[in-house]
């Protein structure tokens, strides 16, 4: 397994990845040699206690000074394959022809006028995604802040081997011998890409980082002066579970030492999924929304040569992920939230479900482009009901070709508790749903205007 390593250093260090990410990489390979699997067993946990919530957080006149030293950081490194995409998923057309990366802008420039601070945007992207990504955001020169950088590109690693732990080899697509190593890559990025100490240089203390698919995510004055003021070196937003995100990563408390740490669905065996599903259990869902002071930060990478030692997340794969044929391989990654361990001090804080909502698959992103969101001067989602409809839709509806092909118009679901489609159905315009609706596996067309009942 030696020569594994050796292979893989070699291949890294030709295509000029940093001596940190060789050396994080060569960690987990270790572990992952030694059969570590990185999962986290029920019985080796408790659910979190008690947790401070952003609706008692009372507005302070000190939550604008922490917000002018804040950055916001969005994480848009994914190529959203899953839904048939081959490139960002924040490039997706969200409403009136604006994305993701259009209303992130949007966000924050508004953010900006109102509140009288800086306010930088920072990406953090893949080699897949960067040239598309920046291509589209130079239509907001003004992003840009103190001659800042407007993103950092995030390392990358060779896949392995299932059978040997050698670095895959795939001449018909070179570049999917490679992988980014999860978002727990962001803090050593941050490091050896400069913008860490540009960021203290020019003055800026927190950060807040999520995912650039949740547009729930906006900028906080209010979160931003409550971390300030809790002293906490790291602190994660967590909210309350619903039916559509059960599977995602959550909290607990490690038996051991009490320590707060990150469970996420690749680090559960499958006989614990009951646990790690059960919203009674484990209440509150992981944002990945996620503060940290920069200061601190800085200081522990720079004690640790860069290496924090998040848990390791194995991920197994095809080399080709839309070929499962194709040659089993193994991805080495982490992920950001884990840090929480990392941070003596590390907190939590509740915030309402306005604050998560993350678009995985085309279920989320229909309930997005829906009347069940408005969408103020500041491009903010804000619902329009109290209790979210649930969206399922069956695999026709999987890719996001196929979803616009047979949903082009937004659907109005402001009186929908839940709406079920199993079999192959187009919409019209302006079709309404009340109630609980299914649609069955014998297809059809739904007229313009309808209301289904």
């Amino acid at each position: 397994m030696t020569d594994g390593l050796r292979m893989a250093t070699e291949k890294m260090q030709a295509a000029g990845v940093t001596d940190t990410a060789i050396a994080i990489f060569a960690d987990y390979y270790a572990q992952l040699v030694a059969g570590t699997t990185g999962l986290v067993p029920e019985e080796s946990i408790a659910p979190i206690g008690d947790v401070v919530r952003l609706e008692d957080v009372a507005s302070s006149p000190d939550d604008i000074d922490a917000f002018a030293k804040t950055v916001m950081i969005r994480l848009n490194g994914g190529l959203g394959t899953s839904m048939g995409l081959s490139k960002a998923k924040s490039l997706l057309p969200v409403r009136d022809g604006l994305t993701f990366l259009d209303l992130i802008a949007r966000q924050v420039l508004a953010a900006r006028a109102h509140f009288r601070v800086r306010l930088p945007l920072l990406f953090l992207h893949s080699f897949n995604t960067r040239d598309d990504c920046l291509a589209a955001l130079a239509a907001y020169p003004e992003l840009v802040v103190d001659g800042l950088p407007l993103d950092m590109v995030q390392s990358q690693e060779p896949k392995l081997l299932a059978s040997d732990l050698t670095p895959v080899s795939w001449p018909a697509d070179p570049k999917l011998e490679w992988c980014p190593p999860g978002h727990g890559d962001i803090y050593p990025t941050l490091l050896d890409s400069g913008v860490l100490d540009a960021l203290l240089d020019a003055g800026f203390r927190y950060a807040n980082v999520s995912n650039s698919d949740n547009l729930g995510a906006s900028p906080s004055p209010v979160l931003a002066g409550w971390f300030a003021r809790s002293g906490a070196p790291f602190a994660a937003e967590i909210t309350p579970r619903t039916p559509m995100d059960v599977k995602g990563g959550h909290l607990a408390q490690r038996r051991s030492d009490g320590q707060l740490i990150l469970r996420e669905s690749a680090q559960t065996t499958a006989e614990d999924m009951q646990y790690f599903t059960d919203a009674e259990i484990h209440p509150y869902a992981s944002t990945n929304n996620l503060w940290f002071d920069l200061q601190v930060l800085r200081d522990v990478l720079r004690e640790r040569g860069g290496v924090l030692g998040l848990p390791i997340i194995r991920n197994d794969k095809t080399v080709d992920p839309k070929d499962p044929s194709s040659p089993a391989v193994i991805q080495i990654e982490s992920a950001m939230g884990a840090a929480i361990e990392v941070f003596e001090g590390a907190t939590a804080i509740v915030v309402p479900r306005s604050r998560f909502l993350p678009v995985k698959t085309t279920n989320e992103l229909v309930l997005l482009r829906s009347d069940v969101y408005e969408w103020g001067d500041d491009d903010i989602p804000r619902a329009t009901v109290d209790t979210l409809p649930v969206v399922s839709l069956g695999h026709t509806y999987k890719k996001i070709g196929d979803l616009d092909a047979r949903m082009p118009s937004p659907l109005e679901l402001r009186d929908a508790t839940s709406l079920t489609v199993t079999g192959d159905w187009t919409f019209g315009a302006d079709v309404s749903v009340v109630g609980d609706v299914t649609l069955g596996d014998e297809g059809g067309h739904v007229p313009d205007a309808a209301k289904l009942r």
